[in-house]
């Protein structure tokens, strides 16, 4: 059974543009986080997608890439959100 421990949930949102999951997506590569699983839907002009991503070989550390995705969705226009997956969990516990 998979080790949820390093799982995050990365969620962008905003007015759909042309590269927005080609800048996200290549920048967890270049910090070695794995895309584990991807959904993206585009309603009208507006850009939503919801990404489970494994940081457990990441060359920075969750507070660091957090940051910078902060960042990169304030220049793209969108806004970028991450948490792990197991805070995700209880949040959403019945």
């Amino acid at each position: 059974m998979e080790q949820k421990t390093d799982r995050v949930i990365i969620t962008v949102l905003g007015k759909d543009t042309v590269g927005i999951i080609a800048k996200v997506c290549t920048y967890l590569a270049q910090k070695k986080i794995n895309v584990l699983d991807i959904s993206q839907t585009i309603v009208q002009d507006f850009f939503q997608m919801m990404m489970i991503v494994d940081q457990t070989n990441s060359l920075v550390s969750f507070e660091e890439y957090v940051g910078a995705l902060e960042a990169l969705g304030e220049e793209i226009g969108v806004v970028i959100k991450c948490q792990r997956e197991a805070i995700f969990e209880q949040m959403h516990r019945i």
